[in-house]
Order: structure tokens, then sequence, then C-alpha cells
């Protein structure tokens, strides 16, 4: 028996946006008005479904997928007008927020964003609300607020190089009570931020729009994760990995990529009924509708690098037990809805927990035209089970892509994706993905307002400085742009 195979609906269409791109006048995307707003213009251009980056807290990298707390949300989200409206800021306080850059400056809002919060927190009384969110949460909550408490009481430096009574988690819980105004401040956080962020998913449930989540098959070595449950990960007896993942080298990094990520103690998750993995599941089924699992293969064979290598040169292929892992989350979460990222090298243990699971995979378009009968051309779907992108939030913006297009690859897009003159190259690649049997169809936002790598790109992977900082500008949302994609969206019949 395999997990439903479609998602509640059929051949429809959703756009890729992070939250931290939404427009805003405090320097990052939130969960206020502007959130509501780009539901509203979802809505208005017919699409199905919300694709978010994950909605972790970000740290050293400003990467959503290195993140100090895989269950916890990210504080930089929270909405400040949403506060002043609680009287929780004042407002001047609110307009001493300010900021209209063109980009995510991570660096600024570490160090301003934390005082306002930490005074609207000053001014918060706990009420019965409050107190059964802590209480309903308490499994996670409470080790992250600790985590972060000693964070701050360290200057934030990696919890390895801590003094022995907080590195170890053990002894650190004992003395949880000397932290406890810092804890609570911590859990105010997450508290405020999932209120705000459940009043945006409920809107867009009214909508008729699915949010698609996030989750990156690694945790980070420096996280909650790694300091409060240690023995789920292989490390040595000073808590360091023993091995990291990465991937090998190949003809676009002779090097491979080296992430650096703990690799789990597999052996001990099954011995425990994958509970580590059910509980981190739980999570995220409850804020998404549906979760994209990124790096899916890593479930049925990942890589495996010794600590302390400059590269991935030295790694080596390990199994994982990924059939016995999603059979259990099958178990608990018969109704869980799952994209497997499923892109790169596919090798038939990956095909076989595929098969197992009936999870869909991945159509990426900008890779279809390097041969002739790629897998990821739409001729040659062989299901409806799938969900294909025109690109990613890893790859270059298409307009770029399309522009940098050259050779036999040129020759081949040409040749398969219909040309229309009327228009950039950009919409015949997103109607060549919305035409195809694909069951979900994704478009970046970056897409369809025609942006270059110059203006729109998110991430280059295996680079660690510059990423994640698109926004988008506060005008985008016209009835020029609504009207050409719910024109395309209802010609290809994906309108919902």
């Amino acid at each position: 028996m395999q997990y439903t195979k479609n998602f509640g609906f059929r051949h429809k269409s959703g756009v890729l946006m992070s939250v931290s791109s939404l427009p805003s006048k405090y320097g990052i995307g939130s969960f206020g008005k502007e959130a509501f707003d780009f539901v509203d213009f979802l809505d208005a251009c017919g699409q199905k479904c919300w694709q978010v980056l994950p909605l972790n807290p970000t740290s050293y990298g400003d990467s959503p997928y290195q993140s100090p707390c895989s269950a916890a949300g990210n504080p930089y989200f929270i909405d400040l007008p949403i506060l002043h409206k609680k009287g929780l800021l004042t407002k001047e306080e609110l307009t001493a927020q300010r900021d209209t850059s063109a980009r995510v400056d991570y660096g600024n809002l570490f160090q301003s964003r934390f005082p306002v919060l930490r005074l609207a927190h000053s001014r918060f009384q706990p009420d019965k609300g409050y107190r059964d969110y802590v209480r309903k949460n308490g499994s996670w909550l409470q080790k992250y607020a600790l985590f972060m408490a000693l964070k701050v009481h360290y200057n934030h430096c990696q919890w390895t190089l801590w003094s022995d009574e907080h590195r170890d988690y053990q002894k650190a819980i004992q003395q949880a009570d000397a932290f406890k105004n810092e804890m609570d401040f911590w859990c105010w956080c997450q508290y405020e931020f999932d209120t705000q962020w459940q009043a945006v998913h409920s809107y867009a449930r009214e909508k008729g729009i699915m949010i698609i989540g996030d989750m990156p098959i690694y945790v980070a070595h420096d996280s909650v994760d790694t300091w409060a449950d240690p023995e789920q990960f292989l490390l040595d007896g000073n808590f360091d990995p023993t091995v990291v993942a990465g991937c090998p080298p190949d003809g676009f990094s002779p090097d491979g990529q080296l992430w650096g990520n703990p690799i789990y103690n597999w052996a001990l998750m099954e011995k425990q009924g994958f509970s580590w993995w059910l509980s981190r599941l739980g999570s995220a089924f409850k804020r998404y509708d549906i979760l994209r699992i990124d790096h899916f293969r890593g479930f049925a064979g990942y890589y495996s690098v010794p600590y302390g290598e400059d590269t991935a040169r030295n790694g080596k292929w390990e199994s994982a037990p990924g059939i016995a892992l999603f059979r259990a989350v099958r178990q608990r979460y018969p109704k869980a809805k799952i994209i497997a990222e499923d892109l790169g090298f596919i090798t038939e243990d990956v095909r076989e927990l595929l098969d197992d699971t009936g999870f869909p995979g991945m159509k990426m378009l900008h890779f279809a035209f390097y041969d002739e009968d790629s897998e990821n051309l739409p001729r040659m779907y062989t299901s409806r089970n799938c969900v294909v992108y025109s690109s990613s939030h890893d790859s270059d913006c298409t307009y770029t892509w399309v522009k940098d297009l050259s050779g036999d690859a040129r020759r081949r897009f040409n040749a398969e994706c219909p040309r229309d003159k009327s228009r950039h190259r950009t919409y015949d690649l997103i109607e060549f993905a919305f035409n195809s049997i694909a069951n979900l169809a994704m478009v970046p936002m970056q897409d369809y307002l025609l942006l270059s790598n110059e203006k729109g790109r998110m991430n280059i992977p295996a680079t660690s400085a510059g990423n994640w900082t698109w926004r988008i500008g506060p005008r985008y949302n016209t009835k020029k742009l609504r009207s050409k994609i719910l024109e395309l969206t209802q010609k290809t019949k994906r309108s919902k």
C-alpha cells in the first residue's frame, strides 16, 4: 500500500516564493499584510499552491537549510506591525525599524531585530493560549529555548565550544532555572511566530490554496538537534562528527560538495522505531499541507565524507533504511502528502524507494535539454504522479538560463519547447511545463517577473555568501501580471 498519489487535486499549478522575499517596510518578508496580499495574488492568478522555503531560523551563512533548530520558526518572520496592533510596540518603536532595502541584510537584522522583539516580549502578559502552546510543544520547545539561552550566554559560539557543564545536554538541563528569563523570551518568539503563521495558513486554506513546505534532509551540527540528541548522529567523544554529508565530484564540481552536516546514526534510529524522524515529520505536517523533502535520495543511499577533509573527493556511498523509515511514517501519518526531491544521480535503490512510497518526484525543465531523451522532458513522463518545475531556488533564473543556452542544448530547447514570438521564451517554458501531464507545475516568482540572475537569483549552491537575500518589489501585484498568469493557467486547464 502506497500513499495517495495525488494531493486531493489533479493538474494544478503553484508558485515558489520564500516568505523572506515578500515585500515589507521592515527589511524582510513577514507574516503580516503582505503575506495575506500574496495569498490574494495567488488566488487571482488561479494558483493552487504556495511553496515556501524552510521557515526555520537562520544562522551563520543565512541559509534556511542550516538552522539551529529543525522544529523552530524564524523570529525574523514575526510581523512588527502586528506587534504594534497588540500594544507590544509603540508607533515610534515601529517606525525606528523601517528598512526598505532592496535586499535582505541579515547582519543588520541580527543586530536590530532581537532588541525590538525583546522589548515587545517585556510587555507581553502570558495568557491561557500561551501557556497551552508551551505545554503542547514542550517536547522540543524547552530544548530549543535552553539552547538559544546558552547561545546568548556564550556569545553565539558553536555549542561544542561551551564549557562541559553546558556542552553536555543532560548536565545543562539541571541548570535550566538559571536561564529561565531568557528561555521565556525564546518560547514567546515561537508562540508569536506560530500564531501569526497559522493565521496566514488558515487564510490560504479559506482561499483553497495549499502550502508546500520544505524540509532539509540533514540538520546543522551547530543545532539543538545534535546538542540535545547526540546519540542520533555519528559523533565522537567530543561531540564532533566522525563523518559528514556531501555529494561526490561530477562534471560541474570536480571536488564534489562538502556540506558538513553530521550524518545520522541510522542503526540506532531504526532500532528506536525512527521515533526521532516521526517527531520531526509530525511537526512539519502540522505546519504545512504538503511537504517537499530535500535530497530525498539520501534516504536510500548517502555520501559520507570523513570529518576534517577539505573536499568531498574521499567520500563513499553508504546505504540508509529509507523503505523501513517511510513505512513507519505511513503507519503514523497515513494522510501525509510528500514531494520527493529526487533530482541528480538516481540509482536503483532510490527508484525502489520512490516506488515503495509512491511519493511524486520532481522534474526540472532546466535539466531537460542536455540529453535527447532526458527523463525531465515532458514527453518522457510516464506518470502524472510528479511535480514539474520551470526552475528552482538553487538554479539560474529562467530568463538568464535561456540567454546562456548554447550548442546542442539550445538546439534541443528550440526543437522541444513550442515558441510564441509575442512573449519571452521564459513564458514558453512555463507553458511547456503546464502542458505536461505532471499533476502539479511549480514556477518561481522570479520567472513570472522575467528577472535575470543579477536581479533575482536566490541561491548558488556550494557558495556561502550573498545568497537568500532576494526581495520582490512592492509593486509586483499588477492587473497585467495577474491576467497573464491566469490566462496561461486557464489555457492549460490548471486553474484551481
